[in-house]
């Protein structure tokens, strides 16, 4: 092993702790902002501002800024978007992330649309694990939500992913009050088909939840509640302390989890951080201000640079945005449209989820 290699080494063994003991393991990159669904959670408005596609990285400086965040310690990598799968190419992206001996878990996250083309080129790439996102199983729900009429591309999307070898499978649900909440057991019903984890995720005021309101929020008390009136007992479940979803099982032994970011924040253990596609560095979902990976990439900067300003940033991380959100009365939407019409980074499809 060589000097270089012997420092980054060095490095992975003493992960960087921010301001409150908390590691950088876990990096997501949105690979695109664009996105083929406009879910009403998400981006409920009618005009968007792109990033610009000079802006974009390729994959071989994604690839790069991926090194440098593995030197500090991170090992578990997820693709986003808007929807990764948009992204021409990614399946190479995956493979070159795969190689990479330092990530020990390798993710994507996809709405399905275009998974039935993608799942075999995935697992033949060496991803290691597949979200799909699935708010409802109902066609004229799912047109409403989504304002698509996609859901047959979906569900044959899960099922291509689960003849690809996919296991298990998860998917995530947006569970919302008066829109979803009377088809949560449905969607159990429906992973069990799989074999795939369903996760409930608590409805968050984040980035373009311009319609983001208390009132709508199903909890996870509420979540465990609803269960155990369906399927009898239900008992917590092993779950990874530095995972977002605590995780329960029914008495037949099906697994579920629920995110609850909005009224249980998780801050406490959170090792993630979120990069752009144009190369924005975000610690925290509430972040306004990010830090600007791209310049210093293509202005010139040296690993070295690059890794000691990423160890530079984590060090005096003290985000703790969504207890600080829980904190506050009258909670209303976190961002206006007009706010997001200012800079396309405060997205939630820009920054990934």
């Amino acid at each position: 092993m060589d000097s270089s290699a012997r420092g980054r080494h060095n490095l992975r063994s003493m992960a960087r702790l921010d301001t409150y003991g908390r590691p950088l393991r876990n990096l997501r990159i949105s690979v695109t902002d664009r996105c083929n669904l406009r879910c009403s959670y998400c981006m409920p408005e009618e005009n968007y501002i792109w990033l610009p596609r000079k802006d974009i990285l390729d994959f071989e400086e994604l690839s790069t800024l991926v090194d440098c965040f593995t030197d500090l310690g991170v090992d578990k990598v997820r693709l986003t978007g808007g929807e990764p799968l948009l992204r021409q190419g990614v399946d190479k992206f995956v493979r070159m992330l795969a190689g990479k001996e330092a990530i020990r878990d390798l993710a994507l996250t996809t709405n399905g649309i275009l998974l039935d083309d993608h799942a075999e080129s995935l697992a033949d790439a060496g991803l290691h694990r597949l979200t799909v996102s699935l708010d409802t199983l109902r066609e004229d729900r799912f047109r409403e939500l989504t304002r698509r009429d996609s859901l047959a591309k979906v569900l044959e999307g899960i099922a291509a992913a689960d003849r690809a070898g996919f296991r298990p499978i998860k998917i995530d649900t947006v569970a919302m009050r008066g829109v979803n909440d009377d088809e949560l057991c449905d969607l159990i019903e429906f992973g069990r088909r799989y074999d795939a984890e369903v996760r409930f995720i608590e409805y968050m005021d984040v980035g373009g939840a311009t319609r983001w309101s208390a009132e709508r929020v199903i909890t996870r008390d509420q979540i465990v509640e609803l269960m155990s009136r369906r399927y009898g007992g239900v008992e917590e479940a092993s779950s990874d302390p530095a995972a977002p979803a605590d995780r329960f099982a029914l008495p037949d032994g099906t697994v579920f989890g629920i995110i609850s970011s909005t009224t249980q924040p998780f801050c406490a253990s959170c090792d993630r951080a979120r990069l752009t596609a144009d190369g924005m560095w975000y610690l925290c979902l509430y972040a306004r201000i990010g830090t600007d990976l791209r310049a210093l990439l293509r202005g010139g900067a040296s690993r070295e640079e690059i890794v000691a300003r990423l160890g530079t940033v984590w060090g005096g991380r003290s985000d703790r945005g969504a207890e600080r959100r829980l904190s506050e009365r009258d909670r209303e939407a976190l961002l206006s449209p007009d706010q997001l019409r200012t800079d396309p980074h405060l997205e939630m499809h820009t920054r990934g989820g």
